[in-house]
Protein backbone atom coordinates (compact mmCIF):
# COMPACT_ATOMS: atom_id res chain seq x y z
CA UNK A 1 0.00 0.00 0.00
CA UNK A 2 1.39 3.80 -0.71
CA UNK A 3 0.80 6.01 1.98
CA UNK A 4 1.32 9.84 1.40
CA UNK A 5 3.32 11.69 3.85
CA UNK A 6 -0.18 13.78 5.09
CA UNK A 7 -1.46 10.13 6.19
CA UNK A 8 1.55 9.31 8.13
CA UNK A 9 1.65 12.40 9.62
CA UNK A 10 -2.01 12.30 10.51
CA UNK A 11 -1.22 8.38 11.76
CA UNK A 12 -1.39 6.94 15.54
CA UNK A 13 2.03 5.90 16.70
CA UNK A 14 0.42 1.92 16.25
CA UNK A 15 -0.35 2.38 12.18
CA UNK A 16 2.28 4.61 11.87
CA UNK A 17 4.62 1.82 13.01
CA UNK A 18 2.38 -1.39 11.19
CA UNK A 19 3.33 1.37 7.91
CA UNK A 20 7.03 2.00 8.20
CA UNK A 21 7.84 -0.90 10.61
CA UNK A 22 8.92 -2.61 7.45
CA UNK A 23 11.39 -0.20 6.23
CA UNK A 24 14.58 -1.31 8.50
CA UNK A 25 14.25 -4.82 8.84
CA UNK A 26 12.71 -6.42 11.48
CA UNK A 27 13.14 -3.87 13.51
CA UNK A 28 9.88 -1.96 14.05
CA UNK A 29 11.68 0.10 17.04
CA UNK A 30 12.71 2.61 14.33
CA UNK A 31 9.49 3.44 13.32
CA UNK A 32 8.56 3.92 16.43
CA UNK A 33 10.70 6.48 17.92
CA UNK A 34 10.63 8.52 14.88
CA UNK A 35 7.30 8.68 15.20
CA UNK A 36 7.89 11.38 17.29
CA UNK A 37 9.59 13.63 15.29
CA UNK A 38 6.50 14.47 13.08
CA UNK A 39 5.31 15.92 11.10
CA UNK A 40 7.97 15.10 8.29
CA UNK A 41 7.75 17.57 5.58
CA UNK A 42 9.39 14.99 2.57
CA UNK A 43 10.44 11.60 2.76
CA UNK A 44 14.10 12.84 3.05
CA UNK A 45 13.25 14.32 6.07
CA UNK A 46 11.80 11.35 7.42
CA UNK A 47 14.73 9.08 5.98
CA UNK A 48 17.40 11.05 8.13
CA UNK A 49 15.33 11.30 11.02
CA UNK A 50 15.19 7.26 10.68
CA UNK A 51 18.74 7.16 9.96
CA UNK A 52 19.38 9.59 13.08
CA UNK A 53 17.32 7.21 15.35
CA UNK A 54 20.17 4.34 14.15
CA UNK A 55 22.87 6.26 14.61
CA UNK A 56 21.77 7.24 18.26
CA UNK A 57 21.14 3.29 19.26
CA UNK A 58 23.49 1.49 20.95
CA UNK A 59 26.51 -0.49 19.68
CA UNK A 60 24.52 -3.63 20.99
CA UNK A 61 20.72 -2.48 19.09
CA UNK A 62 22.80 -1.97 15.98
CA UNK A 63 24.41 -5.55 15.91
CA UNK A 64 20.92 -6.62 16.37
CA UNK A 65 19.79 -4.32 13.46
CA UNK A 66 22.36 -5.85 11.50
CA UNK A 67 22.03 -9.05 12.38
CA UNK A 68 18.45 -9.11 11.52
CA UNK A 69 19.68 -9.19 7.72
CA UNK A 70 19.20 -12.21 5.60
CA UNK A 71 22.02 -13.62 3.87
CA UNK A 72 22.17 -12.86 0.22
CA UNK A 73 20.91 -15.76 -1.99
CA UNK A 74 19.77 -17.88 0.93
CA UNK A 75 16.47 -19.88 0.89
CA UNK A 76 15.61 -19.19 4.12
CA UNK A 77 12.41 -17.39 5.89
CA UNK A 78 13.16 -13.61 5.53
CA UNK A 79 11.20 -10.45 5.46
CA UNK A 80 8.73 -9.83 2.40
CA UNK A 81 11.20 -6.65 1.39
CA UNK A 82 14.09 -9.04 1.61
CA UNK A 83 12.26 -11.44 -0.64
CA UNK A 84 11.57 -8.67 -3.36
CA UNK A 85 14.20 -7.35 -3.20
CA UNK A 86 16.98 -10.32 -3.83
CA UNK A 87 14.56 -11.41 -6.56
CA UNK A 88 14.72 -8.33 -8.40
CA UNK A 89 18.15 -9.06 -8.87
CA UNK A 90 17.89 -12.54 -9.77
CA UNK A 91 18.94 -14.35 -6.40
CA UNK A 92 15.94 -16.24 -6.17
CA UNK A 93 17.30 -18.00 -9.03
CA UNK A 94 20.79 -18.66 -8.06
CA UNK A 95 22.87 -21.39 -10.13
CA UNK A 96 23.96 -24.57 -8.25
CA UNK A 97 27.61 -22.95 -8.70
CA UNK A 98 26.46 -19.62 -8.08
CA UNK A 99 24.31 -20.51 -4.84
CA UNK A 100 28.01 -22.54 -3.45
CA UNK A 101 29.69 -19.45 -4.20
CA UNK A 102 26.90 -17.64 -2.20
CA UNK A 103 27.29 -19.75 0.66
CA UNK A 104 30.87 -19.65 1.11
CA UNK A 105 31.03 -16.14 1.09
CA UNK A 106 28.38 -16.08 3.49
CA UNK A 107 29.75 -18.32 5.55
CA UNK A 108 33.70 -16.85 5.25
CA UNK A 109 32.42 -12.78 6.52
CA UNK A 110 29.87 -14.18 8.79
CA UNK A 111 32.91 -16.10 10.56
CA UNK A 112 35.13 -13.17 10.47
CA UNK A 113 32.59 -10.40 11.17
CA UNK A 114 29.74 -11.88 13.07
CA UNK A 115 27.12 -11.12 11.28
CA UNK A 116 25.74 -11.13 7.62
CA UNK A 117 27.19 -9.43 4.50
CA UNK A 118 24.86 -6.53 3.65
CA UNK A 119 24.64 -4.74 0.42
CA UNK A 120 21.54 -2.54 -0.69
CA UNK A 121 21.06 -5.11 -3.93
CA UNK A 122 19.06 -2.50 -5.76
CA UNK A 123 20.98 -1.25 -8.86
CA UNK A 124 23.62 -3.94 -8.40
CA UNK A 125 23.74 -7.14 -10.15
CA UNK A 126 25.06 -10.98 -8.75
CA UNK A 127 28.41 -9.98 -10.27
CA UNK A 128 28.87 -6.49 -8.67
CA UNK A 129 27.65 -7.72 -5.46
CA UNK A 130 29.87 -10.62 -5.71
CA UNK A 131 32.58 -8.35 -6.46
CA UNK A 132 31.76 -6.42 -3.32
CA UNK A 133 31.58 -9.45 -1.01
CA UNK A 134 35.19 -10.79 -1.90
CA UNK A 135 36.56 -6.87 -1.70
CA UNK A 136 34.81 -6.24 1.79
CA UNK A 137 36.18 -9.27 3.23
CA UNK A 138 39.51 -7.45 3.48
CA UNK A 139 37.60 -5.05 5.66
CA UNK A 140 38.02 -4.65 9.54
CA UNK A 141 34.99 -5.50 11.78
CA UNK A 142 34.68 -1.68 12.03
CA UNK A 143 34.74 -0.75 9.02
CA UNK A 144 32.27 -3.51 8.21
CA UNK A 145 30.13 -2.69 11.04
CA UNK A 146 30.29 1.24 9.60
CA UNK A 147 29.35 0.03 6.05
CA UNK A 148 26.49 -2.21 6.87
CA UNK A 149 25.03 0.31 8.22
CA UNK A 150 25.51 2.78 5.50
CA UNK A 151 23.90 0.05 3.48
CA UNK A 152 20.73 -0.22 5.58
CA UNK A 153 20.24 3.06 5.42
CA UNK A 154 20.33 2.98 2.04
CA UNK A 155 18.03 -0.13 2.04
CA UNK A 156 15.73 1.85 3.91
CA UNK A 157 15.26 4.77 1.38
CA UNK A 158 14.52 2.63 -1.09
CA UNK A 159 11.83 0.61 0.60
CA UNK A 160 10.36 4.01 2.23
CA UNK A 161 10.54 5.42 -1.75
CA UNK A 162 8.12 2.60 -2.53
CA UNK A 163 5.95 3.10 0.51
CA UNK A 164 5.44 6.34 0.31
CA UNK A 165 3.80 8.24 -2.80
CA UNK A 166 5.73 10.96 -4.09
CA UNK A 167 3.92 14.29 -5.93
CA UNK A 168 5.30 14.10 -9.25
Amino acid sequence: MLYSLEQLNCMSQEEFVDALGVVFEETPAIARRVYHQRPFASVIELHQQMVAVVKQMSSAEQLALICAHPDLGSKTKMAEASVQEQADVGLDQLTASEFERFQILNSAYKAKFGFPFIIAVKNQTKDSILESFARRLNNTAEIEVTQSLTEIAQIAHFRLLNLIDQPE
